[in-house]
């Protein structure tokens, strides 16, 4: 059995934050991360304004993910359109390099890192690997992401009886798609799901989709569903084209959106997606999972293990407002009457929703 003060779970987003922040106040932690190298998550790679804050406080610069800003969306549902411009400039990034920034920074200022490290179950707090090793810290710190833990697992029902999958394939680039996303963002909107698009630093495009299992298993396999989607819908039928028949699909299931972790447990802090999850469209779940490591490191340093439970409820209650508005935006795009409601919707209207699902600052 080892022993650490804190111990934080994930090393993504929410995880590296919060080793930054447990790092500067000079505090000993363990950060342990499942991957060996860091890959690149399934993600929209949209970074909001508010994010680019939070991250500046973190010690990164925007400019060193990706120079380029995004400045306007466009949005198509069928063969309508509406344009606006955002009510900020935002990044997009692929999150292996985000991570990897992010990562190097906490090591950076002093947090060890122990990879290839997988953790199976959480009993109270003893927080079990699969090599069969075993922690037990004064304070755990449950970055896991999407990924669910045993003993620590989101509950069933939050799913839904239609669940939601993820998926994500990138497309090459070319000059055609860089003049057409250049300093924009694309989100589509259908029956059952949308689709999102944009450039990234790397020059590919980033198509990301959330899709209801019967949508998918209508269609067959995401392969065709695309196929499906590229003859509904013109505009998303252009990308689909260009899409390397070789490319591979990832893909996760039952994103439970719209939860949040409301109740508090001593000792525990569970942040990013296991302290809530906001509909992607919204485009601010990372910015949800830096401001989550941010806040619990703030609050450990101030109030130590004991400041878990009552920082828990009060992060819900931040995230209450963003992912309730992005709910509801998300079952009208979801729905048929998208394409109808589209004309009604002006850019004034856009830049209040952009700016109404973004997490306050506390």
């Amino acid at each position: 059995m080892r022993r650490t003060p804190a111990l934080i779970v994930g090393g993504g987003l929410a995880g590296a934050a919060t080793a930054i922040g447990l790092a500067r106040a000079g505090l000993p932690h363990l950060l342990v991360e499942r991957s060996r190298e860091t890959g690149d998550a399934i993600c929209g790679g949209f970074l909001s304004w508010r994010t680019l804050e939070t991250l500046a406080g973190l010690g990164i610069d925007p400019d060193t993910l990706n120079p380029a800003r995004v400045t306007r969306a466009r949005i198509y549902a069928g063969t309508r359109r509406a344009d606006a411009t955002l009510p900020h400039p935002a990044v997009s990034v692929t999150r292996h390099r985000l991570d990897t920034v992010m990562l190097a920074e906490a090591a950076r200022l002093g947090t060890p890192v122990e990879r290839g490290v997988t953790v199976r179950e959480i009993d109270g707090m003893t927080v079990r690997t699969a090599d069969g090793a075993s922690f037990a810290p004064d304070a755990l710190f449950l970055a896991s992401g999407k990924h669910d833990v045993r003993g620590m697992a989101r509950p069933e029902d939050a799913r839904g009886a239609d669940p939601t999958l993820g998926l994500r394939i990138r497309i090459a680039p070319s000059p055609a798609l860089r003049a057409s996303l250049d300093g924009g963002i694309e989100l589509h909107l259908f029956d059952r799901g949308y689709a999102g698009l944009a450039m990234q630093e790397d020059g590919t495009a980033n198509l990301c989709m959330a899709v209801h299992r019967s949508r998918l298993q209508a269609a067959g396999s995401p392969a065709q569903l695309l196929a499906v989607l590229g003859r509904e819908m013109p505009a998303l039928g252009e990308w689909v084209a260009l899409i390397d028949g070789c490319a591979p699909i990832d893909a996760i299931a039952n994103v439970p959106y719209g939860w949040r972790q409301r109740e508090g447990v001593d000792a525990t802090f569970r942040l990013g997606d296991q302290a809530g999850v906001i509909p992607s469209l919204a485009g601010e779940g990372m910015g949800i999972a830096l401001a989550s490591g941010v806040a619990a490191a703030e609050a450990y340093v101030r109030g130590g293990p004991a400041s878990a439970t009552r920082w828990q409820e009060d992060f819900a209650r931040r995230l209450a407002r963003p992912i309730g508005i992005a709910s509801i935006v998300r079952h009208v795009a979801e729905s048929t009457r998208a394409a109808w409601l589209l004309p009604m919707l002006r850019p004034a209207l856009i830049q209040v929703i952009a700016n109404a699902t973004r997490i306050g600052q506390t």
